[in-house]
């Protein structure tokens, strides 16, 4: 049984959102785009080239966390949560919630974010990777490369987490 409450994490161009809602499709749950769950001024913000600070990050993660704890029986978010920091006031919200990283080649985000529309500008990349904190083993989670097709990705995922389940 694959748990129910996911984020799906990783900096911007690894595919978050399309491995979220595939594999909430997969699972038959909601998917929440945490872009969506951004304030106006972080989406300006990040649209000017500025990065996001904590002050910027923790009340947005709140949120993301408040949604998907309330999402009856479950859901699969994209949310960056890149730091542990990030991860832990999700949790602080939503603690069973399970963290699928998606492991994306630095030069492979470079190009996914220069061939798409989004606010957040390419600029950003570095500042992300930067802030990039792998998951801890200690921390509910499993770890998957995000560069092969997107269906092997998420068949990566849901076997993943389904080892994981069976590990507890």
């Amino acid at each position: 049984m694959t748990a129910s409450r996911i984020v799906v994490m990783g900096p911007s161009g690894s595919g978050k959102s399309a491995v979220g809602a595939q594999l909430a499709e997969a699972l038959a749950l909601p998917f929440v785009d945490a872009d969506d769950l951004h304030p106006a001024a972080n989406v300006a913000k990040m649209a000017a080239g500025t990065p996001l600070d904590d002050d910027d990050r923790m009340p947005w993660l709140d949120v993301v966390a408040t949604t998907l704890r309330d999402a009856p029986g479950g859901a699969v978010i994209a949310c960056s949560a890149l730091a542990r920091r990030y991860r832990d006031r999700v949790l602080g919200g939503a603690p069973d919630a399970v963290f699928v990283e998606l492991l994306v080649p630095q030069a492979e985000l470079a190009r996914r974010m220069a061939a798409r529309e989004h606010f957040m500008p390419s600029s950003l990349l570095t500042s992300q990777l930067e802030t990039l904190e792998h998951l801890g083993e200690d921390e509910p989670g499993v770890a998957v490369a995000g560069d092969p097709p997107l269906t092997a990705v998420v068949d990566a995922a849901r076997e993943a987490l389904d080892r994981r389940q069976s590990l507890r």
